[in-house]
């Protein structure tokens, strides 16, 4: 039988986003892990489609909400990040071995909420007259992925707990827009998108956590050096408070913030 982590490589490797999703919804959780395993991948970067174009990210413009264009353009861009986030979470079960069983069924549970939220998003894209790939995307999420790609610490360090703790931040913010614009539809998605990302971070604070443990290391201190080590984006307010709490961010950690 295929080990979990093993089975976590199809759905990483496959290039059709719809597939992908639907390849790692399929994923068994009760499959034996082999944390044991040291594996390698069948090509050098998760697979991707053909489109949307990948661009830096200040060269992605927005516009009004008041069009239907500008919301499908801010929506893509969600979109898009849920697709990258599935293959983060499926990138830490195969690249790390040596981690309790724990730690990969947590990530790969965690892959399969990401595959939900691409298909919620995706389908409303749809809906709207749009599809995923209509608009250009930035490769920010990734590019950090590979920064990390040779030390556990550093990847669940700053890909959780900072870039995509930043999404709980501006979670609340986004959805109003969509309200205030008139899409409902988007804005529950929004909703059920952050209260699942607050488990996402609340594993990522585990687990780091854990390591730091394991190594002797202050996770204050080591969160310091390790945004100024592999140069992470600088986090500005306004700051989601109420849910970094709930995702188990310590005071210290908060205060620090600010």
């Amino acid at each position: 039988m295929s080990s979990l982590r093993t089975a976590a490589l199809g759905p990483w490797a496959e290039a059709d986003p719809v597939l992908k999703a639907q390849a790692t919804l399929a994923l068994d959780l009760h499959a034996p892990v082999r944390a044991q395993e040291q594996l390698q991948a069948p090509c050098p970067q998760p697979g991707r489609p053909a489109k949307p174009a990948l661009l830096p990210h200040t060269h992605i413009k927005a516009k009004s909400l008041t069009t239907p264009e500008g919301r499908a353009i801010l929506l893509h861009s969600i979109t898009h990040i849920e697709l990258n986030a599935i293959d983060l979470a499926l990138d830490v079960v195969w690249r790390f071995a040596g981690m309790p069983d724990a730690f990969y069924t947590d990530w790969v549970r965690i892959a399969q909420e990401e595959a939900k939220h691409f298909t919620l998003l995706r389908n409303h894209l749809v809906g709207m007259g749009y599809d995923y790939g209509d608009f250009p995307a930035h490769n920010s999420l990734w590019d950090m992925a590979e920064r990390t790609q040779g030390d556990l610490l550093a990847r669940i360090g700053i890909v959780p707990r900072t870039m995509e703790a930043r999404g709980l931040d501006a979670s609340p913010g986004v959805k109003n827009k969509l309200v205030s614009a008139g899409d409902h539809e988007g804005g529950k998605i929004l909703d059920i998108i952050l209260e699942e990302e607050i488990g996402h971070v609340a594993a990522g604070n585990r687990w780091y956590r854990y390591l730091c443990t394991q190594r002797g290391l202050d996770p204050v201190r080591t969160y310091a050096e390790l945004i100024a080590q592999y140069d992470a984006p600088k986090l500005r307010p306004p700051f989601n408070m109420a849910a970094r709490r709930l995702a188990g961010f310590e005071e210290a950690e908060l205060a620090a913030l600010s």
